[in-house]
């Protein structure tokens, strides 16, 4: 045989696919496998075990191989410790390090087994050692410098993978035939019982919206939200902001249906929001001088809330609070996440899947967008325990207003 290691894998095996995703893995690295044990589950809620044999063409294939194997749960049977090598260069990581996943990750040490902080997807592992205890830390490319003890090859390391809801499929609701039913009704009250457990576990609820929030005439409800301490922190983009500010200052909103060239001045509005606040030097000193006196923006900003606002190429202005720098950009994302207990996607499909890069995998995701495609990607996109929602987000928004605020009234 060539190079070969000996995994296991326990979980619903056969049912769930798990083990035939496995050895799909296996054939797509150029691998081979000898299935030594495979013990199936008696009753359906029993769980089954395999240990399998896995080969690759040489050492570097097998890590990587190795690697990916770990996304699904299997990891190696022998445990050694994880083995270091040093940056030597700024942004850039030692050949074969340990690509991380999102899930729980342990690390082996002399020994003794340790967790991984702010597990994050693409990331490698830093071994940091003060005042002689050691820890272990995801680091993004951006932010390796040399000198740095990186992990390398996947002996060492352990991953958890939780177990998924089999609820996590994509739902529709809206119109048609669907609405006499109100499953809407039955998924936004799931959705406003696990904000209210994230909130008793003492965690924080993050938000990620784009513009279709604005769009839909949601704002209302979300300001319910924000200010009945529903909402603790937004991740979004220069155009949400831009739209609530230019809609709080103007009094109107555009229909995404309409072309800049269709409406009286085309963008004029939206640029003369930018300006306003930027005259002003932030949002919050414009809501503080009275500019600003109304909008998700205003309400974040009165009721003490966290924002992350991250630009693109697209941006007009931008405003000043938003993030030009998308590097910048990451690490203030990465700042707001460590006790984050429930997110919900809103309306976005770029700002959910960037969020969903840095959060940990035991963070609940809901996201809603009215494109079904959307909804698919990003409910499968990580190993988040997640629900896809494909509805207008207008409507669901109001409908958890209502679930959550006692004393709102549908707009």
């Amino acid at each position: 045989m060539g190079p070969h290691e000996t995994v296991e894998v326990t979980g619903h095996l056969m049912d769930s696919g798990i083990l035939s995703r496995v050895l799909d893995d296996i054939r797509d690295f150029g691998g081979d496998y000898v299935i030594e044990q495979l013990d199936v589950g008696h009753d359906a809620h029993d769980p089954s075990s395999a240990r399998i044999t896995v080969e690759a063409a040489d050492d570097s294939s097998l890590q990587r191989l190795l690697m990916r194997l770990q996304t699904r749960g299997v990891n190696q049977v022998s445990d050694g410790d994880a083995v270091l090598a040093t940056a030597e260069l700024d942004g850039v990581l030692p050949e074969g390090f340990y690509a991380t996943t999102n899930l729980e990750t342990r690390v082996q040490l002399d020994g003794e087994w340790h967790d991984v902080e702010n597990p994050e997807m693409d990331c490698g592992l830093v071994v940091d050692a003060p005042s002689g205890a050691a820890r272990v830390r995801t680091v993004p490319l951006t932010d390796v410098r040399a000198g740095m003890r990186i992990v390398v090859g996947a002996t060492g390391v352990r991953v958890s993978v939780p177990q998924q809801d089999s609820e996590a499929a994509p739902l529709a609701f809206g119109d048609g035939e669907v609405v006499r039913d109100r499953p809407q009704a039955v998924l936004v009250r799931q959705v406003a019982d696990g904000m209210r457990q994230a909130r008793t576990d003492g965690k924080r609820l993050l938000w990620v919206a784009g513009p279709g929030v604005v769009h839909a005439g949601s704002v209302p409800a979300m300001v319910a939200l924000v200010r009945a301490g529903w909402v603790d922190v937004l991740f979004a983009g220069n155009a949400l902001a831009t739209y609530d500010i230019e809609a709080a200052l103007y009094g109107r909103r555009r229909n995404p249906d309409e072309s800049a060239e269709g409406l009286e001045h085309g963008h004029e509005h939206e640029v003369r929001a930018v300006n306003t606040i930027r005259r002003a030097g932030s949002i919050e000193a414009a809501v503080a001088q009275g500019v600003l006196t109304g909008g998700l923006m205003h309400a974040l900003a009165t009721c003490g809330r966290r924002f992350v606002l991250v630009g693109s190429v697209r941006d007009e202005g931008p405003l000043p609070d938003v993030h030009t720098d998308v590097v910048e950009g990451q690490r203030a994302m990465r700042a707001e996440i460590g006790d984050v207990g429930y997110c919900l996607m809103m309306a976005t499909q770029l700002y959910s899947v960037a969020t969903g890069n840095i959060l940990p995998a035991t963070v609940p995701v809901v996201c809603v967008d009215i494109n079904p495609a959307v909804v698919t990607r990003l409910t499968y996109h990580g190993t988040n325990p997640g629900r896809g929602i494909v509805s207008d987000v207008g409507l669901f928004l109001e409908q958890l207003a209502l679930e959550l605020v006692a004393d709102y009234r549908r707009t």
